[in-house]
């Protein structure tokens, strides 16, 4: 992970105009405090913490060499979330200043074009205007605190409330002994993210057993880059039980291409135990092949592919290889990480029914309530969460298991699908 220090210098003289700025909408407030070691005490604070988050991006840029890359993916997390907490709402509250601000401006030219006003009566609307603005300020404090508290419950309990999300699905070609088959997906794991925190994991591994699959999906990115990232999460993880299979593809983030290597045998060594974890925990990987799965005397196809997406992201997937012997007749499931991979290669193009992916995590924020369903992600992928009908052929596109880069969930919970086949 390399970071450039000539970014470093433009970043915290940015933070240090929004400290500055902050402070002076929340100095008035402060000042009305009766309590001299209130006022000291809060002073303090806000002032520590920006140190304290100008001190971790500095040891970030210089020290980085020092920290295993693994490692860096954590502190990396950490410090945007660090940001986010303390300087998103910072930017909600200066809003108001900013307001405040503009009405003094706007004031000053329309009193610079009438008479001078007596010093007396100046003195009473000075008053006011300061009321005004402490209301202002104040309306910002109010509103700031609700990013606040929403980046807080996302860093802390929000990125391990798992949701099950259900979906029945119909289908004319499915063969009779596979109706009412039971499919879990899950994705997008990141296991490095997690930090060796296994007790919510291993809950989460509960809730999928509770759930009875007849097979289980992984889609994609087991780690954030690092075959290390695996140790000592076996034992949990290959606690998943499906009656007829488990069964997985790559992500981009398995590849390792996110890192410097000394040699492409390290680099190839760390994909290889990678793909040799997969096998551990019971499921069996799919690398641009089929694999038929039985029940009685009849048979459905399941393709899985390496990871294809868009540029920058690699495209090592093969659909047509991976399709070669596959009986034309046969009723067909997809496992291919990118949600991009479908409209690109599967949609009209093939007579895949149904799609499985990840990819996207929701961007780990969204709304999803009331009939709304948004999240930014979607201006880079369209179909970036739940499922997608064209016709005949479905995708149903996971939000993510784990998380990568913000340590947290925002109004998008870690996900495990419940696909039926009916």
């Amino acid at each position: 992970m390399r970071v450039s220090a000539l970014l470093l210098i433009p970043l915290l003289l940015f933070m240090l105009l929004v400290d500055v700025y902050t402070w002076r909408g929340i100095k008035p407030l402060v000042a009305r405090i009766g309590f001299r070691l209130v006022r000291q005490f809060i002073r303090i604070l806000f002032w520590g913490i920006s140190i304290l988050i100008f001190a971790a991006f500095i040891l970030f840029v210089f020290g980085i060499k020092h920290v295993k890359q693994a490692e860096a993916y954590i502190f990396a997390g950490w410090l945007v979330a660090g940001f986010a907490l303390f300087y998103l709402p910072k930017f909600v509250f200066i809003v108001f200043v900013l307001i405040k601000d503009i009405q003094l401006a706007i004031s000053g030219l329309i009193r610079w074009f009438r008479k001078k006003k007596s010093s007396k009566d100046l003195k009473v609307k000075s008053g006011r205007k300061m009321e005004r603005a402490e209301f202002l300020y104040q309306m910002g404090l109010f509103l700031a605190a609700i990013p606040f508290a929403s980046i807080l419950y996302g860093v802390t309990k929000g990125k391990f409330k798992f949701r099950v999300m259900r979906e029945r699905l119909s289908f004319n070609r499915l063969p009779e002994s596979f109706k009412g088959l039971k499919i879990v997906q899950i994705s997008d794991m990141h296991l490095g993210s997690f930090n060796k925190k296994y007790e919510p994991i291993e809950k989460a591994i509960e809730l999928i057993n509770e759930q009875e699959p007849d097979l289980i999906f992984f889609t994609g990115d087991l780690v954030n880059n690092f075959a290390e990232e695996t140790e000592g999460w076996a034992p949990i993880l290959k606690k998943m039980n499906a009656k007829i299979g488990k069964y997985s593809i790559l992500g981009n983030h398995d590849y390792g291409d996110y890192s410097e290597w000394k040699t492409p045998e390290e680099k190839a060594k760390n994909l290889a135990a990678i793909k040799g974890f997969h096998k551990k925990i019971g499921f069996k990987l799919l690398l641009n092949e089929t694999e038929i799965i039985r029940i009685n005397d009849e048979e459905i196809s399941l393709i899985g592919v390496e990871n294809w997406g868009k540029p920058p992201f690699p495209q090592h997937g093969d659909l047509k290889k991976a399709m070669e012997n596959v009986d034309p007749n046969s009723f067909k499931l997809l496992l291919s990480h990118d949600p991009s991979h479908w409209d690109a290669e599967v949609l009209g193009k093939t007579d895949i029914e149904l799609a499985f992916a990840g990819h996207t995590h929701g961007m780990q924020f969204g709304i999803e309530r009331a009939g709304i369903k948004w999240s930014p992600v979607q201006y880079k992928y369209p179909r970036w969460g739940g499922l997608y009908k064209e016709k005949q052929q479905y995708l149903y596109v996971n939000r993510g298991f784990g998380y990568i880069g913000f340590p947290g969930r925002i109004g998008m919970p870690p996900e495990i699908t419940v696909v039926e086949l009916v």
